[in-house]
């Protein structure tokens, strides 16, 4: 029953967190959906070392990895770096005068942030065991 239950919140969450941020990411190069610049502060954007346009790229990279790792066997560590990044967006659009669409983005970071809490529940590692120990044994072989 447990289980059940935690798969009832568990499942819904993993599904959008994986597939909004891949969607968002990929909509950063096409423009469909919004002009995403249009929701960078002034003042983060005149502090960029790059334009505007190469931010949201890199911004969209950054939303489609963590939309994958939400997905595949890193559903704990990306949500936790989606929670953090939504707090982080939510800043910006604080500073951009957005405040309507910065509470929304916290909202959906304390709901990342119970995804990974649930995965958590679950017994999902925040490190796949696979991974740590390839590092232990990269690290035993360069080290």
């Amino acid at each position: 029953m447990h289980e059940k239950t935690l798969n009832s919140i568990y499942l819904p969450l993993k599904i959008t967190f994986g597939l909004v941020p891949i969607v968002a990411g990929l909509d950063k190069f096409f423009g469909f959906l919004t002009d995403w610049k249009a929701y960078l502060s002034p003042q983060i954007a005149s502090a960029l070392p790059v334009s505007p346009e190469v931010m949201m790229g890199v911004v969209g990279i950054i939303e489609i990895v963590v939309g994958l790792a939400i997905l595949t066997r890193f559903t704990r560590l990306g949500a936790y770096v989606a929670s953090v990044w939504l707090v982080l967006i939510a800043a910006n659009l604080i500073l951009a005068g957005a405040l309507d669409v910065a509470v929304r983005d916290v909202v959906m970071a304390i709901a990342a942030f119970t995804l990974g809490q649930t995965a958590a529940l679950r017994g999902e590692p925040l490190i796949p065991e696979t991974l740590r120990r390839e590092a232990e044994v990269g690290h035993a072989v360069h080290g």
